[in-house]
């Protein structure tokens, strides 16, 4: 897209930290020198860099164009949200018709995003990337299973065999990959094979979970809370940001209850519903307003709580290896890993996800796909009550033959008259990553990445 430049676009790549950001821009260097492009053309700036904080973006760009004497440049931004109104020099590269080709990152959505998207509108795209999914990680490991995406991920799931069992080795895997992250450096083959060492069996797993909390305390938590949030939104307080983080840890899965944490951490309700807006602004967690039937009257309290990756909520916890023996602790975990392959598929293409919560009946996630809604209750166990897809289907009919119980041993049983089936949750992870590749509909055969 950078060498054609058509349409004319500059292209921004979003997610947290340590999912691969940096390495994109490499590829893209790569795939440039490749195609012929000289590499004096070619710059690479590092905007959190405090040498480069010091003048602005126009000034650096400026004297790249100086030095450069066959245009258009190209111009690498990594972590572009750390340079003094970058979304106003964008805007002025584009409208000026400087001659650069813009491809950049960040791990945080600009402070003042009301400025960033009137000045974005048809100069720059957005493209997120975000912690691998399920089917990703197992291709990187070497194994492949394959899920045809139909039109819609309810089509997809229809298609699935009748009475069907999840492949039993996927399960070893599914844990290890809920424990550690979706982070490509965390899994990367050769990597583990000098970390493991003589390790074996139990021991391995150990090992990869209290390396990948360490790392992603310091990576992802610290370096969000301490550096990008302050840097992006002004946040004078990154301690109380971390004690707000480190509660909201506790509460994964869960309906948020602003005022409860604002008593007990001493926080005005503005300042929690900034800062919550911040973590969810630099891809740690996110929430889902409680899903009513019409987009005018969605409510905005009863916001249910995730992270985009389980393990960096162990980390923000420095859980170390106490979850593994509590059987509570998993399945919340169970359940972020089903809502963040949603969430991901959601990003991708365009579509809400919601929770709902009527009464005393619920649902844990509703994929408010506008001709074939889903919805799914995330559970330990295929003998879960099934009242909350039951109280739903009573009250919204077009969730009727799109309901489904997920669980680990559940087999594929589609709906029934009830309007309710189950699904074995690996199966469902493939399903939804499979959609992850061809978000909008596009029929294709899934065979790793």
């Amino acid at each position: 897209m950078l060498l054609d430049d058509a349409p004319r676009r500059f292209h921004l790549i979003l997610g947290p930290r340590r999912v691969g950001k940096t390495t994109v821009l490499y590829q893209t260097v790569r795939h440039l020198l490749d195609q012929g492009v000289a590499p004096e053309r070619i710059w690479w700036l590092r905007m959190d860099h405090p040498l480069l904080t010091q003048r602005s973006l126009g000034d650096w760009v400026r004297a790249a164009l100086d030095t450069t004497s066959e245009l258009p440049a190209y111009l690498m931004l990594d972590e572009l949200v750390y340079a003094d109104e970058w979304d106003l020099w964008l805007k002025t590269f584009y409208d000026d018709r400087w001659p650069v080709r813009v491809a950049a990152t960040s791990s945080a959505t600009a402070a003042l995003r009301n400025r960033r998207i009137e000045s974005g509108v048809g100069r720059w795209s957005e493209q997120h990337l975000m912690p691998y999914h399920f089917t990703e990680y197992l291709d990187l490991i070497g194994h492949s299973y394959e899920i045809t995406a139909e039109e819609t991920l309810a089509d997809t799931l229809l298609s699935l065999p009748q009475g069907q069992h999840a492949p039993r080795e996927l399960s070893a895997e599914r844990r290890r990959f809920m424990l550690v992250g979706g982070f490509p450096e965390i899994h990367d083959p050769a990597r583990r094979l000098v970390r493991h060492g003589d390790l074996s069996g139990e021991d391995i797993e150990h090992y990869d979970i209290l390396e990948s909390q360490d790392s992603l305390h310091r990576e992802a938590v610290e370096r969000a809370v301490y550096k990008d949030i302050p840097q992006s939104f002004g946040v004078n307080s990154p301690a109380l940001l971390e004690q707000l983080l480190y509660v909201l840890a506790g509460q994964i899965t869960g309906i948020l209850s602003p005022t409860k944490i604002c008593g007990d951490l001493g926080m005005s309700q503005p300042t929690f519903d900034r800062y919550l807006s911040y973590l969810e602004s630099t891809f740690l967690i996110f929430t889902l307003p409680n899903y009513s039937g019409r987009e005018t009257t969605v409510q905005k309290r009863g916001r249910k709580l995730y992270f985009v990756d389980g393990a960096v909520r162990n980390a923000a916890l420095q859980r170390g290896l106490a979850l593994l023996g509590n059987p509570v602790e998993m399945g919340l975990l169970l359940e972020n890993l089903a809502a963040a392959a949603l969430q991901t598929l959601a990003i991708q293409s365009g579509v809400r996800l919601h929770h709902w919560r009527y009464g005393n009946h619920e649902v844990d996630l509703i994929l408010n796909h506008p001709t074939r809604p889903l919805a799914f209750e995330i559970a330990s166990s295929p003998n879960h009550r099934r009242s909350g897809l039951r109280a739903l289907i009573e009250r919204h009919k077009r969730f009727s033959g799109g309901c489904y119980l997920v669980a680990p041993q559940a087999a594929v049983i589609h709906p029934d008259r009830s309007g309710i089936g189950t699904l074995p949750l690996d199966t469902f992870l493939l399903a939804v990553g499979a959609h992850a590749h061809h978000p909008r509909g596009y029929p294709n055969r899934y065979r790793g990445t």
